[in-house]
């Protein structure tokens, strides 16, 4: 599947965070989030194993035990049914990917 730069509507997730689904396929989906500074992830974990990859900004990223600052640039790898959160030290933009298709983040 292709998709165009343009296809995805942005969707408000939580204060502060939108998502816009990029592509997907049979098993992956990719997702943009946008996160304003001081927009917080509250402790959440699922069944789907998230890559993600910090194309801007900073980020406080909490994945089971460990806590971490993350800058443009840095990626991580979140195990199913982890719990992790995060919190936006400043304006940023993440790329994740979910893996099985998450089918609640389809537009």
């Amino acid at each position: 599947m292709f998709t165009e730069h343009d296809t995805g509507k942005k969707r408000h997730m939580l204060d502060g965070i939108d998502m816009t689904t990029l592509t997907w396929g049979e098993k992956t989906i990719m997702v943009r989030f946008d996160l304003q500074k001081g927009s917080q992830l509250p402790s959440h974990h699922h069944v789907y194993e998230q890559t993600g990859y910090l194309v801007s900004g900073h980020i406080r990223l909490t994945i089971a035990d460990q806590t971490v600052e993350a800058h443009a640039g840095d990626s991580w790898c979140i195990p199913p049914d982890a719990p992790h959160e995060a919190i936006a030290l400043e304006d940023s933009v993440a790329l994740e990917v979910f893996s099985p298709l998450r089918p609640d983040y389809l537009p």
